[in-house]
């Protein structure tokens, strides 16, 4: 039961909501319901018939509407007389500015991706609001607290770093699914539908003594290139011969690289299918009504089924079909969509084919389209709880509770007999970028490294900033915007194809470049190291930042990747040491959680602290 000072502070906040999805629709009915009277809403997605199964706020006949407007409109049919306004938007827009944030209370986020709970982060120190973030992935789950000048902001402790793989690795030697499914998405699906003019890694050129199914051989010609005299079916088969037979066929000849591994197999259609369906197609239906899809033709009606050999191959050949038969007008625009049932379906077929010329256990399209879309399973009572501590923590911060503040974590099995885990919040990290202004340190060929992918790779990827301006000591030399005139981006763009020791105030050892983003009015320092050479495999960017994820935290440990492991997705184990209970007293719980982060369509649990590294809030 709500005190009276509470109630008040309730009934007078005005709150905004970051995200609309999976925690956000919870959340508004529970703000709702728990009395607050002014709630702003910012969510840019649609409803996609996916999250009918734990976005109760929507519909069937809500499909490819606004989420934000959708949940405001269901919200007040029961709450009629309460002000909600909603914003289908992208919450980095320029008109959601420091000023916008400052009109509220508190800010709640609901959100599904690092880059925006950074932004949201930022903009909120700026505005000196507290925010409340969360995230959840499965039965596990987090609510915590963040109050410049109190606690720790969200960037003070490092999350974790997207799964990458080594190209060697997806191109020569996988030997976990999750290899055959990067490769399948990001090398030959790309190749085959997306940009014709990217670089990639499949054999492109024909090898002399590699026939193109006619008789004749060409080593100039663009294996993936669609002759005119050639068929979907004959492009398929070709494409397939070629990718699982004549590419494992050629790797197979590197003698030393099989000396310690298993030897893939070469795979062609006539090693698989009948002769009638090598020569004639495989029998289909067309598609199988208004959406195109490969299992619909075939009769495969099982997701969950694990297909063999022939069954994928089938699957393949079908899905090259039906993408240049029904919709031959995307070709060379496709990226992998994991709502596209055919590009869902191709992936999965692919990446099972190479599976098995690999040794590697074949999955289910259920499985692969989870490893591919990098999706965790939501579960809406998780939400639900989850969204239930959002507005508790909020009206302890509107309250001024500030002594009683709690990060909270939800459990899958309870420990000491509790599902949920109150940890005091803690001070903020003194060498975080963010919140501290604390240098950061950036080793860099300064004579070959362009000053393009310093802002692509370091400003923009690594520190999130949207429209950055950098400057040296006085000298401007980069900046975004929508009101620079057209001689200065002209000199910018002259800037960036330059290398930094080349540029206007020559970059080298010793410079200090301060870099600004006045939308988030986030300014840090970037101390430069230069060094000659980088190890292509572990530091691929040529370059290398230290200090922007927390210098005092140690490595973590990689873990082994499973099969239900995606390419942006990593494991990362977390131990706390220290535990409070329900009543805020230490218990000197250890607690060991393993948990999978995804930025995708469910929310992002973020990392478990390491208690013994930080410095509880006095």
């Amino acid at each position: 039961m709500a005190s009276t000072s509470q109630s008040e502070a309730i009934k007078g906040a005005k709150v905004l909501m970051v995200g609309a999805g999976g925690i956000g629709c919870e959340l508004l009915k529970t703000l709702a319901l728990s009395g607050f009277q002014d709630i702003h809403i910012i969510d840019m997605d649609t409803i996609e018939v996916s999250n009918l199964n734990r976005q109760f706020l929507f519909r069937q006949s809500h499909v490819g509407q606004s989420k934000a407007k959708v949940a405001r409109e269901a919200v007040l049919k029961f709450r009629p007389h309460i002000n909600i306004t909603a914003y289908h938007a992208n919450v980095k827009d320029p008109q959601f500015n420091v000023e916008f944030f400052q009109q509220f209370n508190v800010v709640l986020n609901g959100l599904d991706n690092l880059d925006a709970r950074r932004h949201v982060n930022r903009l909120c120190l700026a505005a000196k609001v507290p925010l409340v973030e969360s995230g959840t992935t499965g039965f596990l789950g987090q609510v915590t607290v963040h109050v410049k000048g109190q606690t720790e902001c969200y960037e003070c402790q490092p999350k974790p770093t997207p799964k990458t793989y080594p190209v060697c690795t997806i191109t020569n030697t996988p030997s976990k699914f999750v290899h055959c499914i990067v490769w399948a998405k990001e090398l030959l699906f790309a190749k085959l539908f997306g940009d014709k003019n990217q670089d990639n890694d499949l054999n492109v050129r024909r090898s002399s003594n590699d026939s193109d199914g006619n008789g004749s051989s060409d080593a100039s010609k663009d294996v993936f290139e669609l002759s005119p005299h050639e068929s979907p079916d004959q492009y398929a088969r070709k494409i397939y011969d070629h990718v699982f037979g004549s590419n494992i066929k050629a790797a197979l000849s590197n003698e030393e690289t099989w000396k310690n591994r298993k030897r893939p197999r070469p795979i062609y259609v006539s090693d698989v299918l009948p002769e009638e369906e090598r020569n004639g197609g495989v029998h289909s239906e067309d598609g199988m009504g208004l959406i195109p899809s490969a299992m619909g033709s075939l009769g495969l009606k099982n997701p969950q089924e694990i297909w063999n050999l022939s069954e994928n191959t089938r699957v393949f050949l079908e899905a090259v079909k039906l993408f240049f038969e029904r919709r031959e007008k995307e070709i060379g625009n496709l990226t992998f969509d994991k709502d596209d049932q055919l590009a869902v379906e191709f992936v999965t077929a692919a990446a099972n084919i190479r599976a098995s010329s690999f040794g590697i256990p074949l999955q289910s399209l259920f499985e692969a389209k989870g490893i591919a879309g990098n999706i965790v399973h939501a579960v809406a009572t998780t939400n639900a709880i989850i969204a239930g501590l959002i507005v508790i923590e909020a009206i302890k911060v509107l309250s001024g509770d500030s002594k009683n503040y709690r990060m909270t974590y939800c459990l899958e099995h309870p420990n000491r007999k509790m599902m949920l885990m109150p940890v005091e919040p803690f001070e903020a990290n003194p060498s975080c970028y963010v919140c501290s202004e604390t240098p950061l340190l950036l080793e860099v060929n300064t004579a070959t490294t362009k000053l393009r992918d310093v802002i692509e790779k370091v400003v923009k990827s690594k520190l999130g900033m949207n429209l950055p301006l950098v400057m040296q000591g006085s000298t401007l030399i980069y900046e975004e915007g929508d009101d620079l005139d057209a001689d200065m981006l002209a000199n910018y763009a002259i800037n960036l194809d330059k290398a930094l020791n080349e540029l206007p105030t020559p970059v080298t050892n010793g410079t200090t470049l301060s870099v600004e983003d006045l939308q988030q009015e986030l300014t840090c320092n970037i101390n430069i190291k230069h060094r000659d050479e980088f190890d292509e495999e572990k530091e691929p960017d040529g370059m290398v930042l230290t200090g922007w994820s927390g210098p005092n935290t140690k490595p973590e440990k990689s873990n082994p990747s499973s099969n239900g492991e995606s390419s942006s997705a990593a494991g990362a184990k977390r131990k706390l040491e220290e535990i409070s209970d329900l009543n805020g007293k230490n218990k000197g719980i250890a607690l060991e959680v393993e948990v999978n982060v995804v930025d995708d369509d469910v929310s992002v649990l973020n990392e478990f602290p390491t208690i013994n590294k930080k410095t509880r809030v006095q």
